[in-house]
């Protein structure tokens, strides 16, 4: 991470909100969390999610965590009409690949990621 934890609280928690983040507890313990943001699709005419960051600590992998937070996004969405559910994964990350085509996922064919980075 380059940010500050900092930069994380008032991007999440502040005006204006860039980012929302949905906790997972499991007996009272931050377990994991997953880090979203709307965008909007001019094609749908719909607004979108794009999950930024999905998380599960390494002691609570396993647990259905993970899956838990992708419902509830995928239900989040759904509840403010978005047309789509998005996210990146690393072609090299199998494990993280697997878990989202189990999800029901799928790579979008002839899309290529694009990236200007404005931040050393």
């Amino acid at each position: 991470m380059t940010g500050s934890v900092e930069d994380l609280r008032r991007h999440l928690f502040a005006e204006p909100r860039y980012a929302q983040v949905t906790m997972a507890d499991w007996d009272g313990q931050v377990a994991g969390f997953a880090l979203y943001f709307f965008n909007y699709s001019t094609f749908l005419c719909q607004p979108g999610l794009y999950l930024e960051d999905l998380f599960v600590r390494p002691g609570y992998r396993g647990r259905g965590i993970g899956l838990a937070l992708l419902r509830a996004l995928e239900q989040h969405a759904r509840e403010r009409g978005c047309g789509r559910f998005e996210w990146s994964v690393l072609d090299w990350n199998q494990s993280a690949v697997d878990f989202y085509l189990e999800f029901g996922a799928r790579p979008r064919p002839g899309w290529t990621l694009y990236r200007k980075q404005l931040v050393a």
